[in-house]
């Protein structure tokens, strides 16, 4: 499969690129792509949650009240669970989130996202561009003209340009990544791919392995 290479004006140049059956034509695997979501989401947990056990909370320990004939339950420490200021039972506590993932696995469920792209014709490919300063307006007229401004956008470059990062921050639904970086998370999360032509090279090197 080939696709046209557009300008910063949204024409076309006349030059294609061709998509790799083997990255972009490969049959989707929905249970690869949710196992590398997954993981890519328990990773970003800070896994920081704490609260304090009864052996943690301040407070005497003395016993509160003789053991028998007040007619009420017994009662040891005020750090008991069952009395305000206690301690907590059954806690958080600082974990970490993150779980072994093959690199096969995760290579197809990159694979099979940017296949679902495909075949959604979301992705639109543009000539490699810079800007002489940081610009936002220079960067939404060209996503304007290439019809994905109202899109919740992936921008995809071969290597992150400065001044193009910075044009495009300020765009809540815009997001920059680099080619070698592509994750299934951030391409299922975007309604088009637009990637730069020479980015093609850096995928077909990455996900090319077998």
């Amino acid at each position: 499969m080939e696709l046209a290479v557009y300008n910063t004006a949204g024409q076309d140049t006349g030059r294609k690129v061709t998509l790799q059956d083997s990255i972009f034509g490969v049959e989707p695997n929905d249970h690869c792509i949710y196992l590398d979501v997954k993981q890519y989401l328990a990773n970003q947990r800070q896994g920081t949650a704490k609260s304090k056990q009864r052996n943690e909370v301040s407070g005497s320990t003395r016993k509160l009240k003789r053991q028998k004939g007040t007619g009420t339950a017994r009662a040891g420490s005020i750090k008991s669970p069952l009395f305000v200021g206690g301690g907590r039972v059954f806690g958080p506590v600082p974990r970490d989130y993150s779980f072994k993932l093959n690199k096969k696995t995760k290579l197809v469920a990159r694979k099979s996202a940017l296949a679902y792209k495909v075949k959604a014709n979301a992705i639109s490919v543009i000539e490699n561009f810079s800007f002489e300063a940081p610009k936002t307006k220079a960067f939404t007229s060209i996503i304007s003209s290439l019809k994905v401004a109202d899109h919740k956008l992936l921008f995809v470059v071969t290597d992150v340009n400065p001044v193009v990062a910075l044009s495009a921050r300020n765009l809540p639904n815009v997001k920059v990544v680099r080619a070698s970086d592509l994750n299934t998370y951030d391409v299922m999360n975007a309604q088009s791919l637009l990637v730069t032509e020479g980015s093609f090279e850096v995928i077909n090197r990455i996900f090319g392995i077998s």
